[in-house]
Order: structure tokens, then C-alpha cells, then sequence
């Protein structure tokens, strides 16, 4: 069965964005062209670590001798993006991530593919795999090219995003409840 391709190759907009209250927020990853849009929900450790990757690719072709792309150093302060996510309707809760650089269009390039079920396809002694109606169960992923200001812009946000969540106990070092905080102190 065909794989359904969410493809965005020049995003008017690419954040990631959060639902909830720190220590229940939900993270999100959304993109919009024109009217579609697409809203993958995935862990606060998988925004982190995008953001990182992506300004780490950024930063290392800055280095490169004779490099024919412009990258910006910081954000340009055209694309900060500072307003909340748009109506959120989850496409899928992101697994496996990829990111990479394409020098033909200068992008950065970000797959990112569902979590796939294994356990329930290995109970099934049934062969007969049926499709809801609206193809719920067809395979699915997000690819998503951006220039290189607008990744910059995307892991600043991001950044932000992540670092906005509960504060961490000086002691202890695990975050602080709203209602309350007891340290676990490490055993000596």
C-alpha cells in the first residue's frame, strides 16, 4: 500500500507549539501552505533534540570554504513566529524523525514517520487487513523542506518552546510540580 506523503516544500508556516499546562503539555509539530495544514503531535525530548540537529546543520555550513548558501547566524527577525498554534487537529503522534540538508533548493529537510503498531499486526492470525473508511490505517508521514532562515527561526522557537516548560528544583534537579514538590535526594 502506497505511503500518503504530507509534503511542504516551501512552508508559509513551521512551528512547533504546545497544548496544556507545563508538566501536561502536548508538543506539537505544525505546518501550513496556503490552506492545508498538517499538525503531528511528538515528545518534548524529539522537539529538543530537532531544534539542536537543525542549528547544528545550520552552524556547520557556515564553516564551509566557498559556501554558496546564505545562513543567517541568528534569526532573522522577519520570521519570528510568536503566535500560538492554529486549530490543532493531530494527523499522527510522530515516531521516527529524519532530518537533512538538499543543496539543490538550500533546505532543510525534515521527514518525520508515525508510531507504527508491530505488537498488533504479530497477534493477528487474520490476513484480511481492512482500512476505515476515511484510510485511517494507510501509512503516513510528513515531509517538510524550509530555507535556511526559516530553520533557524524554527529551532530558536522551538527552543523557547521546550525551555518554557516547569521549573527544575535547585536541589534535587527533577521539575516542580504546580501543586507541590518533594526533592529525591540521591542516596550517599
Amino acid at each position: 500500500m502506497p505511503t500518503r506523503v504530507h509534503e511542504f516544500a516551501w512552508p508559509d508556516r513551521v512551528v512547533v507549539g504546545t497544548i496544556g499546562l507545563p508538566g501536561a503539555r502536548t508538543f506539537y509539530l505544525q505546518v501550513r501552505a496556503g490552506t492545508q495544514m498538517v499538525s503531528i503531535a511528538l515528545e518534548k525530548q524529539q522537539s529538543a533534540l530537532l531544534a539542536e540537529k537543525i542549528d547544528d546543520i545550520l552552524d556547520q555550513l557556515i564553516t564551509v570554504e566557498g559556501n554558496p548558501f546564505s545562513v543567517p547566524t541568528s534569526t532573522p527577525i522577519e520570521l519570528v513566529d510568536n503566535d500560538q498554534l492554529e486549530a490543532v487537529q493531530e494527523q499522527f503522534r510522530t515516531g521516527a524523525i529524519s532530518l537533512g540538508w538538499d543543496p539543490t533548493t538550500a533546505q532543510v529537510v525534515i521527514e518525520a514517520y508515525p508510531i507504527t503498531d508491530v505488537d498488533a499486526s504479530d497477534d493477528d492470525d487474520d490476513d484480511d487487513e481492512s482500512l476505515d473508511e476515511d484510510g485511517a490505517n494507510e501509512p503516513e508521514m510528513l515531509l517538510v523542506r524550509m530555507p535556511v532562515g526559516t530553520a533557524r527561526a524554527f529551532a530558536k522557537r522551538t527552543r523557547e518552546i521546550v525551555g518554557a516548560g516547569r521549573p527544575t528544583c535547585p536541589l534535587c534537579g527533577y521539575p516542580i510540580d504546580a501543586d507541590g514538590h518533594i526533592c529525591t535526594l540521591p542516596e550517599v
